[in-house]
């Protein structure tokens, strides 16, 4: 599964972009049909707090899958993606064994 990484506007730390991989290389285990997974890295230019933007676009056999969530740090973004793509990658597999 190739994961690529794009911080727009910024340069991501590589301690980031390691955690990041680690992180949703774990999804594999829920869906095998994952071709690639594009993640985009913004900062909202506002004065909230949770100005830190990730979107995770995963690309699969037959269904993409698309996430974007805002907080406070990417890191926290990237953990609550997981949850959210855990559960959506889990939907699609069970609705593919259905049909």
């Amino acid at each position: 599964m190739d994961i690529k990484i794009n911080a727009v506007g910024f340069s991501a730390s590589s301690q980031l972009e390691e955690f990041i991989g680690k992180k949703l290389s774990r999804l594999d285990k829920y869906n095998d049909a994952i071709i690639s997974m594009d993640v985009a890295l913004k900062l909202e230019k506002d004065d909230n707090l949770e100005n830190k933007v990730a979107e995770v676009n995963i690309e699969m056999k037959g269904q993409d899958v698309f996430v974007k969530k805002n907080a406070k740090t990417f890191e926290e973004a990237i953990d609550n993606l997981y949850d959210i793509l855990k559960r959506q990658l889990i939907k699609v597999k069970e609705k593919e064994r259905i049909s």
